[in-house]
Order: structure tokens, then sequence, then C-alpha cells
């Protein structure tokens, strides 16, 4: 990737109070605990869109974390992402308050019917213009699925299996139940739609059947833009397949770049140009005026981090209850119907991990190693990223809310922009009309012809 290659940048978020960095809620200028009211989402997208933001990429989580002590005391007393409010509320919300700021929305599809939801997201793609995006995820939680009425969660890849049927499902309907002009909006001839170029789905499947009408007419991008992050080898096979943004955790540099080429040859195997996916890694940055100011402004907020609450979410990924292990006990075991890759980094580390170590690498209470410096230190971090690993952008984290947000988008932007990394405006297409969120991304409204989806889109035989 040449040195003038835009980067892409999403925001990482979640609709509650503790999301990756843990215990930062306790800090006196943090403001998560207002998450559950508008003007703290729309401050934030007002924010972002200010900072040239491609995304808001929402989490989300069905269940709660309650492996770590096999309960929820950790997980309630630090609000281990609990409470958690559904996502997909926000954003209408946010939309009103933005142009072009996009919202890549997690939804677990384990716990959906696609007729209803292929609805929502139209609906939402409608209302946004063409600025949503679907994050697919399979769910790995057994407390989900007591809760949804399952006795246990279905087997990991049984999940995929069920997944690529959903996928089939939801295609049919935004792609191929109406007709690009089935919409006629005629008052004079007291016509609004032509239902001969409106389709039923007939779907009959080992998870699904459907026999109707897609109820939305055709939205903006009709399939939102997709993004996925299973790193398991069933998931990345997924991602391949179906994704147009794909979610990594950093790993070192080594590891992350052999992944992402992984990805983009699995992608070309089936078909696909393997530059359709966009690829984000996660990340934290913690910025200052100087170097030296933000190291100590991470020393201050690793005051009120929790490392213990950081172990306790990576419990449940892993369905490790790293309680039961002394301080510099090796840990092992792991639940494979977990996050796949989350138990493999555990068993394969070159060094047996131990619960001192875990605490250790959780000194922000999150996962992820962060950036610290200036404007300039963090942005070269960022763009050696790019060029050592071939990924497009980053999923940006926050820590204290709402000035690590602030302090990226005043002091890490404008030396982006500097370079040429991020654009100075938002592009808008030749009519001047606001891009949607794909045509930014990958250069087109619809889906590409190489897209598993196009092959459901109706092509009419006169």
């Amino acid at each position: 990737m040449s040195a003038t290659t835009p980067i892409l940048l999403n925001a990482f978020n979640m609709n509650c109070v503790g999301h990756i960095n843990h215990g930062l809620w306790t800090h006196p200028r943090d403001t998560s605990s207002n998450y559950n009211t508008l003007a703290y989402w729309t401050e934030l997208a007002k924010t972002l869109e200010r900072g040239g933001f491609d995304a808001l990429f929402l989490a989300d989580i069905l269940g709660v974390y309650d492996v770590y002590q096999n309960g929820i005391e950790l997980t309630a007393a630090e609000a281990i992402q609990l409470p958690v409010n559904d996502p997909l509320l926000l954003v209408p919300a946010m939309a009103q308050v933005t142009e072009h700021l996009g919202f890549g929305v997690t939804v677990n599809l384990g716990f959906e019917t696609p007729y209803s939801f292929a609805r929502r997201f139209s609906t939402l793609d409608h209302l946004t213009r063409g600025r949503v995006g679907w994050n697919i995820v399979t769910g790995y939680l057994d407390s989900a699925a007591r809760a949804m009425g399952q006795e246990q969660l279905v087997e990991h890849d049984r999940r995929y299996d069920q997944a690529e049927e959903f996928m089939e499902v939801v295609y049919q309907l935004w792609e191929g139940s109406w007709e690009d002009d089935a919409v006629l909006r005629d008052k004079a001839q007291r016509r609004f739609a032509d239902s001969a170029r409106i389709h039923p789905v007939n779907h009959h499947g080992d998870f699904y059947r459907v026999n109707g009408y897609h109820l939305s007419e055709p939205s903006p991008q009709r399939t939102p833009v997709l993004f996925q992050a299973g790193s398991s080898a069933r998931g990345q096979a997924f991602a391949a397949r179906h994704a147009e943004c794909v979610f990594l955790s950093m790993q070192s540099r080594g590891q992350t770049a052999a992944l992402v080429k992984s990805l983009r040859e699995q992608a070309a195997a089936v078909g696909r140009d393997p530059y359709d996916l966009k690829i984000f890694l996660g990340a934290t940055a913690i910025v200052a005026d100087s170097d030296n100011e933000a190291q100590a402004l991470f020393r201050e907020y690793q005051h009120y981090a929790s490392a213990e609450a950081g172990i306790a979410h990576f419990a449940s990924s892993t369905g490790i209850d790293f309680s039961r292990f002394d301080l510099d006990e090796p840990i092992q075991g792991g639940n494979r119907n977990a996050i796949q890759s989350a138990v493999d980094n555990v068993n394969g580390a070159q060094q047996p991990l131990t619960r001192r170590a875990l605490l250790d690498s959780y000194g922000l209470g999150g996962r992820y190693a962060p950036l610290v410096g200036s404007g300039i230190t963090v942005a070269d971090e960022l763009q050696r990223w790019v060029d050592e690993t071939g990924c497009d952008g980053f999923n940006l984290a926050r820590t204290v809310v709402p000035e690590s947000i602030d302090a990226f988008v005043d002091h890490v932007v404008p030396e982006l922009r500097q370079r040429g990394l991020v654009a100075s405006d938002y592009p808008r297409d030749q009519h001047g009309h606001n891009q949607t969120l794909r045509r930014r991304l990958s250069g087109g409204d619809r889906l590409p012809p190489s897209h598993p989806a196009a092959a459901y889109r109706y092509h009419s035989k006169g």
C-alpha cells in the first residue's frame, strides 16, 4: 500500500458503559455512564463526522459474561458490557445530525428471523440514505443461548452453516424480491408500485422457510455494507465469501500481515477481487499535545482502569475461568465453542500464559496495546501498521469519553490529512449528493457482480 493510500477510520463503540477498556468509567472526566441518553450519541456522531471518520462501528452482545468466577458479580460491578442496550435504535438519531458518517451495527443472526431482520436493515438504509452496514456475528455465549430458550449454544461450525443459509435468504429478499423499477410513484395513474415487478421469495432449507415478498422497497444500497469479525478457519472462509469489511484484533505486525494476506487469497479463490475486502485493525490511542503529556495521560488512565475486568471479559471469549488459576500457574483449556481464535491464542502462546501475565497485559483494561503519543507519533504508528500489514484502516476503541475521541480528532486527524491519508472533506457523487457508505468504501452503491449476493438479483426474461 502506498503512502498516499487513504486510511479508513471507524470508531469502535457499544451501547453500554464498559466496552473494551474496562474500568475507565470511574475516571472523573468520563461520561460513558450517560450512554442511555440521545445527546451522548448525537454529540459523538458529530465529532466523528468533524474528524472525517468513515463509520461508527457498534458492537453488541446477547447474554452476559458469567464465566469468570462463575457468575456476574464483577461483570455487574465494573459494567462489563452490562447493562447493554440495543444499538440499532441509536442509528436514526445519529443519522439525523450527520450527513456522511456511516453506521456498522452488530446483530447476531442466530437469534433472528431473516424476513423481519431484512426489513429492519432496509428501513435503516432508507433513513440513513445508504449509510448503514451490518456486522454479521453468530454469537459465542452460552448465557445468550440459555436466555433465548436454548439449552446451550449451537456448535461452532454448525452456527456458520446456519449463517450461510441466513445470508442466502436475506440476499434473496434484499436483491431479488423487488426489481429496480418496481416503484412508480405515479399519482395520476394511482400506481405506487408495479406488482408484476415484485417477486416472492420461496426458500425451504435446513434452518429457514420463507414464502413471501420483501416488505421494503429497494433502499439505496439494497444490501447493507457487510462487516465480519471471525478469525477461526471457518470464520475466515465465511468472510472471504461474504464480507466487505473484516475486523481483526491487532497481533504482531508479522502475524497480522500473514492473516491479511490469507484473507485476500481466500477471497480471490472464491472469485472475488481480493481488494474488495477492506480490513480494519482494532486500535486504542492515547493522544496529547506532546509525547510526554500523552505518557502522563496514559499513567493517569491506568490508575482508573481494571485489568481484572479486562480478563473477565476475555474469560467469556475463551470459556476459561481465569480466576481458578494461581497467579503464576499456566493457563490451559478453553471452550472450542466460544471464540476459537481466542482459545488458540491462549493455548498456542509461545510462553504459557498465566493470570499474572494477563493482568499485566490488560493494564488499560482492554486487549489492545495502546498507541501513546502526540498526533505525529500516533499518525506515524498508524501509517506504519498500514504499510507493514496491508490493512486498510482501524477501528478506534474509546478510553475516557469524550476526551479520547476529541483528542484523536484534534491531533491525529489533522496530521493524517496533511499527509493525504484522510480527506479534508467527504466526497460527493457526480450530482453533488452525499455518497453511500459502500460507494465511499469501494466505489459503488451496489455489491459487485463477483459477490454471491449478485446471483439473487432479478433478471427480467423480457
